[in-house]
């Protein structure tokens, strides 16, 4: 809420232009209005004063008068759970990027930035979502390390966190990773809980179920956005979780997940991308994207839209949006197709969207310029040493970030074990970039089929560690290397050159361009993949989940290779 809206002159001018004694400041006339209570359609005039709604179910007079006639009004959608950093764009790109969606509200875990550089990241995260023209509220990273299996950039332990707490956009704690910790009952956990019981605190519990749901749920944890089938979703519902289906560029979990919204449970399901970039975002859209596919299986129009924004409204606490009524935020989405959801205009805190109110932000600086602190690295320092035989192989799963734990035969050479095209397992390293240690953990993976190269990424989730995977070592130095000579980003590399890349500076994370060079330079690098065999549809963000140890089954960090059922390192 802004300062304008607490004040007793705002809130006389809302009065007397909800009750039609003044002309409202924006008025959409003639317009079909969403009833997310009733679930029902009703043609109203839409009153605006400042940021807030003060008419409906009337007319009205406005000094604004937006014609509506073939369009309806819904209320602005909320993205429950993502990470920007995910985005590869600044806060204030993806605002550009993401609002004209009709997206205008996002809770942000800055869990990616927080983990390359601590406090100054979730600082960054809030001075940034202060200038942004959609309302960005910020969630605490919780887990930073998310494992202690890997090299972090930095620690955040409460009294890191608890001080965040009175700002502007801060508003709980974010996704617990750490579920082992909680059920283990580890003090650092406790004490994290501990200090947010009277908030919100948001939940990442994959594939919990029974007893241990149970234990997780007594945490005070209340939201979950990490289930990937129906019947783990009902039961995850059925106990009190609002479920947050998930529909990012690699964990796509709508097709298995829409059935459980139905108009009885619609109230208790929402929506959020958690990882969506620049080219799905081009060619699909957001989270338009997922209400129109959702609507097309046959789920009610009217509860998909609620579950879009009241349902993830409440679940948060934000009060005071999802619903089109007086006295709520003036957020709004006008659609010219109610059932396609097509966005037709965008009004985010009483203001239309429009180029110059984004040219009319305050930017603030980036962070992290200079978080790479990787030296560079040799084909010898990337092969795995050892005998043939039998070898720990991460299994990857095409549009999942869950990984299998497979077992194959592998030969050596020299002494070296080396990719095996026929099997499709070929050579992945981890390298620490942090300055903590020159750690680097080797194995193997499956489910890339390149047939030449290397591609290589400073997004590794959680840690942001280098991650690369190749055919040889010589690719793979070349192209870790390259990342790390851009401060970070992301490589395509093959036949002793560069094919394709993306700067990521801002902590080796996002890019400084605007979304539409990322976007480009995005399409180029899949390109170079597709090039060199690559079947994936999503290569680099399947390379940036590999080393996300707090994921079943088989990951592998900077320490090695980790099976994270049993939450330890393993020989490669």
């Amino acid at each position: 809420m802004t300062v304008e809206a607490t004040t007793p002159d705002a809130i006389a001018r809302r009065i007397a232009q909800g009750r039609g004694l003044a002309p409202a400041d924006i008025v959409i006339k003639g317009a079909r209005v969403l009833d997310v209570v009733t679930a029902t359609l009703f043609e109203s005039d839409v009153a605006i004063a400042g940021d807030r709604i003060v008419g409906t179910f009337g007319e009205y007079e406005g000094r604004e008068v937006i014609d509506g006639r073939g369009l309806t009004v819904v209320p602005g959608f909320i993205d429950t759970h993502l990470h920007i950093e995910s985005s590869l764009l600044t806060p204030l790109e993806f605002d550009r990027c993401v609002l004209p969606h009709g997206v205008t509200t996002i809770v942000w875990d800055p869990h990616e930035i927080a983990n390359v550089l601590g406090a100054e990241g979730i600082d960054y995260a809030l001075r940034a979502a202060e200038a942004t023209v959609m309302d960005i509220r910020v969630n605490l990273s919780s887990c930073v390390p998310a494992s202690p299996l890997e090299t972090s950039g930095a620690e955040l332990d409460v009294d890191d966190l608890t001080p965040f707490r009175g700002r502007a956009k801060a508003l709980g704690l974010a996704e617990f990773m750490n579920f082992p910790g909680v059920l283990n009952a580890d003090p650092g956990c406790l004490a994290k809980l501990a200090a947010f019981q009277d908030g919100h605190i948001d939940g990442h519990a994959p594939l919990v179920r029974g007893k241990d749901l149970n234990g997780y749920l007594a945490a005070g944890i209340r939201t979950d956005h990490e289930a990937t089938s129906y019947e783990e979703g009902l039961e995850k519902l059925r106990k009190g979780m609002t479920v947050l289906i998930r529909e990012s560029s690699i964990a796509k979990d709508l097709h298995a997940l829409w059935p459980l919204l139905t108009p009885e449970t619609s109230a208790f399901v929402a929506f959020c991308t958690d990882d969506r970039n620049p080219v799905e975002i081009a060619a699909e859209g957001h989270l338009d994207h997922m209400i129109r596919w959702t609507i097309a299986q046959g789920v009610p129009a009217a509860h998909v839209y609620r579950a879009a924004s009241w349902s993830g409204a409440n679940a948060f606490g934000l009060r005071d949006r999802g619903i089109v009524a007086p006295g709520k935020r003036a957020d709004l989405v006008l659609l010219s197709d109610y059932e396609g959801c097509r966005v037709q205009m965008v009004i985010a805190g009483g203001r239309v969207v429009t180029d110059a109110l984004f040219a009319a932000r305050a930017v603030p600086d980036p962070v992290g310029l200079d978080s790479m602190k990787a030296e560079p690295v040799t084909a010898d320092d990337l092969t795995l040493k050892g005998e043939g035989g039998p070898r720990p192989v991460i299994g990857v799963v095409p549009g999942k970030i869950v990984t299998d734990h497979l077992t194959l035969e592998l030969a050596a050479e020299g002494g070296a074990v080396r990719s095996d095209l026929a099997q499709d397992a070929l050579a992945v390293a981890v390298i620490a970039r942090h300055g903590i240690n020159r750690n680097i953990g080797r194995g193997f993976v499956k489910g890339f089929e390149l047939k030449a190269g290397a591609i290589a990424s400073s997004v590794g989730h959680d840690s942001h560690n280098i991650c690369v995977v190749g055919v040889t070592a010589e690719d793979m130095a070349l192209a870790a290397n390259r990342v790390i000579a851009l401060g970070g980003g992301f490589v395509v590399a093959a036949e002793g050159e560069v094919k394709a890349e993306l700067a990521l500076p801002v902590a080796g994370l996002m890019s400084l361009e605007p979304h539409e060079a990322v976007h480009d330079r995005l399409v180029a690098l899949r390109a170079a993949a597709v090039a060199l065999g690559c079947t994936l549809s999503e290569p680099f963000l399947q390379v940036a989940f590999l080393p996300l140890t707090v994921i079943p089954h088989l990951k592998i960090s900077d320490f090695g290779m980790v099976d994270v059922n049993r939450f330890e390192v393993i020989a490669a």
